[in-house]
Protein backbone atom coordinates (compact mmCIF):
# COMPACT_ATOMS: atom_id res chain seq x y z
CA UNK A 1 0.00 0.00 0.00
CA UNK A 2 1.36 3.33 -0.91
CA UNK A 3 1.31 6.95 0.79
CA UNK A 4 -1.29 7.94 -0.83
CA UNK A 5 -3.56 5.41 -0.70
CA UNK A 6 -3.44 4.72 -3.98
CA UNK A 7 -5.17 0.84 -4.58
CA UNK A 8 -4.60 -1.42 -7.50
CA UNK A 9 -7.39 -3.70 -8.12
CA UNK A 10 -9.44 -6.24 -10.60
CA UNK A 11 -12.83 -6.69 -11.71
CA UNK A 12 -15.88 -8.84 -12.77
CA UNK A 13 -15.73 -10.09 -16.16
CA UNK A 14 -17.69 -12.48 -18.22
CA UNK A 15 -14.76 -14.86 -19.50
CA UNK A 16 -13.97 -15.18 -15.71
CA UNK A 17 -14.82 -18.72 -14.40
CA UNK A 18 -17.63 -17.75 -12.23
CA UNK A 19 -19.10 -14.31 -11.33
CA UNK A 20 -17.29 -13.78 -7.98
CA UNK A 21 -13.87 -15.54 -9.09
CA UNK A 22 -12.47 -12.33 -9.83
CA UNK A 23 -13.30 -11.04 -6.37
CA UNK A 24 -12.01 -14.18 -4.79
CA UNK A 25 -8.83 -14.11 -7.09
CA UNK A 26 -8.44 -9.91 -5.85
CA UNK A 27 -8.49 -11.64 -1.66
CA UNK A 28 -6.19 -14.88 -2.45
CA UNK A 29 -3.82 -12.36 -4.37
CA UNK A 30 -3.39 -9.45 -2.27
CA UNK A 31 -5.30 -6.37 -4.46
CA UNK A 32 -6.50 -3.86 -2.54
CA UNK A 33 -9.32 -2.59 -4.91
CA UNK A 34 -12.03 -4.08 -6.83
CA UNK A 35 -14.81 -3.26 -8.85
CA UNK A 36 -18.24 -4.71 -9.73
CA UNK A 37 -19.41 -4.35 -13.19
CA UNK A 38 -22.89 -5.81 -14.41
CA UNK A 39 -21.53 -7.30 -18.02
CA UNK A 40 -23.69 -10.58 -18.46
CA UNK A 41 -23.93 -12.67 -21.88
CA UNK A 42 -26.73 -13.79 -23.84
CA UNK A 43 -25.64 -17.28 -22.20
CA UNK A 44 -25.92 -15.43 -18.90
CA UNK A 45 -22.00 -15.66 -18.17
CA UNK A 46 -20.61 -12.48 -16.41
CA UNK A 47 -21.58 -10.51 -13.29
CA UNK A 48 -25.69 -9.39 -12.56
CA UNK A 49 -26.39 -7.93 -9.58
CA UNK A 50 -29.25 -9.89 -9.07
CA UNK A 51 -27.25 -13.15 -8.86
CA UNK A 52 -26.23 -11.70 -5.42
CA UNK A 53 -28.72 -12.16 -2.29
CA UNK A 54 -28.83 -10.33 0.46
CA UNK A 55 -26.77 -12.68 3.17
CA UNK A 56 -23.82 -12.97 -0.22
CA UNK A 57 -23.70 -9.26 -0.49
CA UNK A 58 -23.13 -9.34 3.59
CA UNK A 59 -20.39 -11.50 2.97
CA UNK A 60 -19.03 -9.40 0.29
CA UNK A 61 -19.32 -6.20 2.83
CA UNK A 62 -17.02 -8.20 5.53
CA UNK A 63 -14.72 -9.24 2.78
CA UNK A 64 -13.46 -6.46 1.63
CA UNK A 65 -13.26 -4.47 5.18
CA UNK A 66 -11.42 -8.17 6.54
CA UNK A 67 -9.05 -7.84 3.97
CA UNK A 68 -9.24 -3.86 3.30
CA UNK A 69 -9.75 -3.60 0.09
CA UNK A 70 -11.99 -0.71 -1.68
CA UNK A 71 -15.13 -1.59 -3.68
CA UNK A 72 -16.49 0.17 -6.65
CA UNK A 73 -19.57 -0.46 -8.47
CA UNK A 74 -19.36 0.27 -12.50
CA UNK A 75 -22.82 0.52 -13.22
CA UNK A 76 -23.78 -0.89 -16.85
CA UNK A 77 -21.87 0.55 -19.67
CA UNK A 78 -25.22 1.20 -21.66
CA UNK A 79 -26.84 3.62 -18.75
CA UNK A 80 -27.26 7.07 -19.40
CA UNK A 81 -28.13 8.97 -16.37
CA UNK A 82 -30.44 11.16 -18.45
CA UNK A 83 -32.56 8.65 -19.62
CA UNK A 84 -35.61 7.45 -17.74
CA UNK A 85 -35.24 4.07 -18.97
CA UNK A 86 -31.96 3.82 -17.22
CA UNK A 87 -33.99 4.67 -13.42
CA UNK A 88 -34.28 1.63 -12.65
CA UNK A 89 -31.02 -0.41 -13.27
CA UNK A 90 -28.82 2.64 -11.80
CA UNK A 91 -31.69 2.41 -8.88
CA UNK A 92 -30.31 -1.70 -8.72
CA UNK A 93 -26.47 -0.11 -8.79
CA UNK A 94 -27.10 1.70 -6.02
CA UNK A 95 -28.58 -0.71 -3.85
CA UNK A 96 -25.51 -3.47 -4.50
CA UNK A 97 -23.05 -0.42 -3.71
CA UNK A 98 -24.93 0.30 -0.25
CA UNK A 99 -24.84 -3.35 0.72
CA UNK A 100 -21.84 -4.61 -0.27
CA UNK A 101 -20.22 -1.15 1.06
CA UNK A 102 -18.67 0.41 -1.61
CA UNK A 103 -17.81 3.78 -1.64
CA UNK A 104 -17.75 4.63 -5.53
CA UNK A 105 -19.96 4.13 -8.44
CA UNK A 106 -19.15 4.62 -12.00
CA UNK A 107 -20.97 5.95 -14.88
CA UNK A 108 -19.90 6.60 -18.47
CA UNK A 109 -20.29 10.27 -20.09
CA UNK A 110 -23.14 10.69 -21.74
CA UNK A 111 -23.46 11.30 -25.90
CA UNK A 112 -27.10 10.98 -26.30
CA UNK A 113 -28.42 13.77 -23.88
CA UNK A 114 -27.24 17.42 -24.81
CA UNK A 115 -24.57 18.76 -22.36
CA UNK A 116 -27.48 20.76 -20.10
CA UNK A 117 -29.84 17.83 -20.07
CA UNK A 118 -26.59 15.20 -18.84
CA UNK A 119 -25.68 18.21 -16.07
CA UNK A 120 -29.28 18.19 -15.06
CA UNK A 121 -29.29 14.49 -14.87
CA UNK A 122 -25.62 14.14 -13.23
CA UNK A 123 -26.91 16.81 -10.27
CA UNK A 124 -30.15 15.38 -9.41
CA UNK A 125 -27.87 11.80 -9.00
CA UNK A 126 -25.13 13.49 -6.89
CA UNK A 127 -27.87 15.57 -4.68
CA UNK A 128 -29.13 11.91 -3.67
CA UNK A 129 -25.48 10.15 -3.57
CA UNK A 130 -24.32 13.28 -1.57
CA UNK A 131 -25.72 12.22 1.97
CA UNK A 132 -24.54 8.19 1.71
CA UNK A 133 -20.74 9.64 1.35
CA UNK A 134 -20.60 7.15 -2.31
CA UNK A 135 -18.96 8.79 -4.69
CA UNK A 136 -19.37 9.27 -8.17
CA UNK A 137 -16.99 9.20 -11.25
CA UNK A 138 -18.07 9.85 -14.86
CA UNK A 139 -15.51 8.17 -17.28
CA UNK A 140 -14.59 8.75 -20.76
CA UNK A 141 -15.42 6.78 -23.72
CA UNK A 142 -13.89 6.50 -26.90
CA UNK A 143 -16.16 9.27 -28.27
CA UNK A 144 -15.06 11.95 -25.21
CA UNK A 145 -12.69 14.48 -25.54
CA UNK A 146 -11.03 16.28 -23.07
CA UNK A 147 -12.96 19.81 -23.58
CA UNK A 148 -16.21 17.61 -23.23
CA UNK A 149 -14.88 16.84 -19.56
CA UNK A 150 -13.65 20.34 -19.31
CA UNK A 151 -17.39 22.07 -19.78
CA UNK A 152 -19.21 18.93 -18.00
CA UNK A 153 -17.09 19.71 -15.13
CA UNK A 154 -17.25 23.53 -15.07
CA UNK A 155 -21.02 23.22 -14.66
CA UNK A 156 -20.81 20.86 -12.77
CA UNK A 157 -19.38 22.98 -10.36
CA UNK A 158 -21.54 26.34 -10.72
CA UNK A 159 -24.56 24.07 -9.91
CA UNK A 160 -23.90 21.28 -7.68
CA UNK A 161 -23.37 22.76 -4.72
CA UNK A 162 -21.92 20.74 -1.93
CA UNK A 163 -22.55 17.87 -3.95
CA UNK A 164 -19.81 18.81 -6.06
CA UNK A 165 -17.12 17.54 -3.82
CA UNK A 166 -18.76 14.01 -4.42
CA UNK A 167 -18.19 13.80 -8.23
CA UNK A 168 -14.54 12.97 -10.10
CA UNK A 169 -13.67 12.18 -13.47
CA UNK A 170 -13.06 8.33 -13.74
CA UNK A 171 -10.03 8.17 -16.63
CA UNK A 172 -9.47 5.44 -18.84
CA UNK A 173 -6.54 5.39 -20.48
CA UNK A 174 -7.27 2.83 -22.94
CA UNK A 175 -10.47 4.91 -24.07
CA UNK A 176 -8.30 8.19 -24.02
CA UNK A 177 -6.03 6.62 -26.28
CA UNK A 178 -8.34 6.07 -28.85
CA UNK A 179 -10.22 9.06 -28.23
CA UNK A 180 -9.68 10.94 -32.09
CA UNK A 181 -8.14 14.02 -30.54
CA UNK A 182 -5.36 12.15 -28.40
CA UNK A 183 -5.06 9.23 -30.59
CA UNK A 184 -2.13 6.65 -28.94
CA UNK A 185 -1.43 9.81 -26.54
CA UNK A 186 -3.79 9.22 -23.38
CA UNK A 187 -1.08 11.30 -21.72
CA UNK A 188 -2.00 13.96 -24.12
CA UNK A 189 -5.57 13.35 -22.38
CA UNK A 190 -4.80 13.61 -18.97
CA UNK A 191 -2.93 16.69 -19.96
CA UNK A 192 -5.46 18.70 -21.31
CA UNK A 193 -8.12 17.85 -18.51
CA UNK A 194 -8.38 21.55 -16.35
CA UNK A 195 -6.23 20.94 -13.44
CA UNK A 196 -8.97 21.68 -11.48
CA UNK A 197 -11.18 18.79 -12.69
CA UNK A 198 -10.91 16.27 -9.54
CA UNK A 199 -9.67 13.05 -10.79
CA UNK A 200 -10.76 9.91 -7.82
CA UNK A 201 -10.90 7.04 -10.11
CA UNK A 202 -9.01 4.98 -13.28
CA UNK A 203 -9.41 2.00 -15.20
CA UNK A 204 -6.00 1.15 -16.63
CA UNK A 205 -5.67 -1.13 -19.85
CA UNK A 206 -3.88 -0.50 -23.67
CA UNK A 207 -4.02 -1.00 -27.10
CA UNK A 208 -2.67 0.06 -30.24
CA UNK A 209 -4.38 2.84 -30.98
CA UNK A 210 -6.85 0.55 -33.49
CA UNK A 211 -9.67 -0.79 -31.34
CA UNK A 212 -10.68 -1.32 -27.35
CA UNK A 213 -9.25 -4.03 -26.53
CA UNK A 214 -8.30 -3.84 -23.01
CA UNK A 215 -4.70 -5.47 -23.22
CA UNK A 216 -3.45 -6.05 -20.12
CA UNK A 217 -0.45 -3.15 -18.67
CA UNK A 218 2.78 -4.32 -19.87
CA UNK A 219 1.12 -6.51 -22.64
CA UNK A 220 1.13 -4.09 -25.24
CA UNK A 221 2.53 -1.13 -26.25
CA UNK A 222 4.31 -0.89 -22.36
CA UNK A 223 5.72 -4.16 -22.68
CA UNK A 224 7.90 -2.26 -25.25
CA UNK A 225 8.49 0.49 -23.56
CA UNK A 226 6.96 1.56 -20.23
CA UNK A 227 7.61 5.21 -20.53
CA UNK A 228 3.69 5.84 -21.12
CA UNK A 229 2.48 4.19 -17.68
CA UNK A 230 5.59 5.58 -15.84
CA UNK A 231 4.15 9.34 -17.01
CA UNK A 232 1.19 8.32 -16.18
CA UNK A 233 1.53 7.92 -12.86
CA UNK A 234 4.07 10.31 -12.35
CA UNK A 235 1.02 12.68 -13.70
CA UNK A 236 -1.26 11.22 -10.97
CA UNK A 237 1.31 12.00 -8.20
CA UNK A 238 1.38 15.39 -9.36
CA UNK A 239 -2.30 15.55 -8.96
CA UNK A 240 -2.35 14.02 -5.14
CA UNK A 241 -4.62 11.07 -6.86
CA UNK A 242 -5.65 8.76 -3.75
CA UNK A 243 -8.12 6.33 -5.96
CA UNK A 244 -7.92 3.42 -7.21
CA UNK A 245 -5.92 2.04 -10.55
CA UNK A 246 -8.79 -0.92 -11.58
CA UNK A 247 -7.49 -3.65 -14.18
CA UNK A 248 -10.70 -3.79 -16.87
CA UNK A 249 -10.23 -7.21 -17.97
CA UNK A 250 -9.71 -11.13 -16.77
CA UNK A 251 -6.36 -11.93 -19.10
CA UNK A 252 -5.28 -15.63 -20.22
CA UNK A 253 -3.43 -16.14 -17.83
CA UNK A 254 -4.90 -14.15 -15.10
CA UNK A 255 -1.92 -14.26 -13.39
CA UNK A 256 -0.97 -11.35 -16.12
CA UNK A 257 -2.68 -8.63 -13.25
CA UNK A 258 -0.20 -9.72 -11.04
CA UNK A 259 2.64 -9.03 -13.21
CA UNK A 260 0.59 -5.75 -14.10
CA UNK A 261 0.01 -5.16 -9.90
CA UNK A 262 3.74 -5.55 -8.93
CA UNK A 263 5.29 -3.34 -11.86
CA UNK A 264 2.36 -0.40 -10.68
CA UNK A 265 3.63 -0.88 -7.50
CA UNK A 266 7.47 -0.60 -8.31
CA UNK A 267 6.86 2.48 -10.45
CA UNK A 268 4.97 4.35 -7.57
CA UNK A 269 7.41 3.46 -5.00
CA UNK A 270 10.51 4.58 -7.03
CA UNK A 271 8.35 7.93 -8.08
CA UNK A 272 7.28 8.92 -4.67
CA UNK A 273 10.94 7.86 -3.56
CA UNK A 274 11.94 10.65 -6.13
CA UNK A 275 9.51 12.84 -5.11
CA UNK A 276 10.36 13.10 -1.33
CA UNK A 277 14.43 13.45 -2.56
Amino acid sequence: MTSRRISIGNQTSFTAPTATFPFEYAIAHGFDAFEWFPDTTPEGYGFAEEKLDAARRRDIRNLALAHDIRLSVHAPWWIDVSSEESVEQLDSSITFAANVGAKLINIHISHEATLEDHVSAVVLLLKRLHPTGVMLSIENTVQSSPDDFNMLFSLLKERAGRAFTNVGVCLDIGHANLCAATRNDYLGFLDRLAPTIPLIHAHVHENWGDRDSHLTLFTGPSAQNSAGVEGFIQRLLTRSYEGALILEQWPDPPELLDNARERLLAILSEQETDNAE
